[in-house]
């Protein structure tokens, strides 16, 4: 067995998914800031943020599920996350006929915790993501559920690859492609799928300055965990780097860089704008990336920019798009040193 998804592998989970998933649309960004900044470079936003339960997230999860044994079903499925992971459980697990329990950390939006308790799953709320990862891994132990892990392991991998995969068909021969960085899911599956089916093509990963677990892993050349987390990126704070997802970045993706919150707020009031799209933070992140640390090394290329989530509530929304809009009229509507880690506020 590879160790990574193949592209037969990542095909056929394609056809296995075909009718469950919804193949997301694309969209070639042509207005406001990229027709002033970005004239000679070709932008196609990947609007994964219309996936059925609000993200990407579904791929994986039902892969997994449509795995598991009948009796395995029959004890259930846990699930650790900030809320779009387990979303996307709640929902695989009301389809398959099983039970789910998702752990979220307390500061978990509402609106999402609501969503998956509609789903039919039981909440549990811990002090934050380590605890979250601690007592789901508990259950696994105390009630034999299985844990669908939010960003690791060959059946996510295949899934998040065919996000890749529709990709390089409806825009073939890209030059890059940018995704947001949280465990590495998303981006090892991706990555894996784009590189084996053009090899010249560039894979970007794109993080917060305050979840910058992959940059930090990659760098130290073995998975790390971070102490702490702290950016509005909230879906994008895994607190640790798993074995399967890591060494799927280290061999497929170009490089991983880092944006700050504020480059982060900018990029979704430029996605509203512009795309009149409600992207959740983590989703704006990659469009960050080529708004800021990768503006220049693209510029004239054709990209592909993954636009990955959109579950936020509203007020928390008009919050942040107010933050980006004050950065903008106060003239940081550009990219800021790679020093600036924090808010300019």
């Amino acid at each position: 067995m590879t160790p990574y998804p193949t592209l037969s592998d990542i095909r056929a989970t394609a056809e296995r998914l075909q009718g469950k998933v919804l193949t997301t649309p694309v969209w070639r960004w042509q207005t406001g800031i990229i027709e002033q900044q970005f004239p000679n470079t070709e932008v196609w936003l990947k609007l994964e943020l219309f996936q059925k339960t609000g993200t990407f997230k579904l791929r994986g999860a039902l892969n997994n599920i449509e795995a598991m044994t009948p009796a395995a079903r029959a004890r259930g499925v846990v699930a650790v996350s900030a809320g779009n992971h387990a979303i996307a459980a709640a929902y695989t697990a009301r389809l398959a006929g099983c039970s789910a329990k998702v752990v979220m950390p307390q500061h978990a939006l509402l609106e999402r915790v609501l969503a998956c308790r509609e789903y039919g799953a039981e909440v549990v709320l811990k002090a934050d993501m380590h605890a979250a990862f601690a007592h789901g891994d508990q259950l696994v132990r105390d009630e034999g559920r299985t844990m669908l892990h939010p960003y690791d392991g060959a059946l996510t991998a295949q899934g998040t690859g065919t996000v890749g995969l529709e990709l390089m068909q409806q825009v073939p021969e890209l030059d890059a492609v940018i995704v947001p960085v949280g465990g590495g899911g998303l981006l090892g599956g991706i990555a894996a799928a784009v590189r084996q089916l053009n090899p010249q093509c560039a894979v970007y990963g794109v993080e917060p300055y305050g979840a910058d677990l992959m940059h930090r892993s990659l760098a130290q050349g073995a998975p790390l965990q971070l102490e702490r987390i702290d950016t509005v990126a909230d879906s994008l704070g895994a607190p640790y780097s798993m074995a399967y997802s890591f060494n799927l970045c280290r061999r497929f993706v170009t490089e991983v860089v880092r944006v700050s919150d504020d480059e982060i707020c900018l990029a979704m009031l430029h996605l509203f704008r512009d795309a009149k799209l409600v992207a959740e933070p983590a989703a704006a992140v990659a469009t960050a990336g080529l708004l800021g640390p990768l503006r220049e090394r693209l510029q004239g290329k054709r990209v592909g920019v993954l636009v990955c989530g959109s579950n936020i509530d509203p007020a928390r929304f008009a919050e942040l798009l107010a933050r980006g809009a004050w950065l903008r009229d106060a003239g940081f509507d550009a990219p800021l040193p790679e020093m600036v880690q924090g808010s300019v506020q």
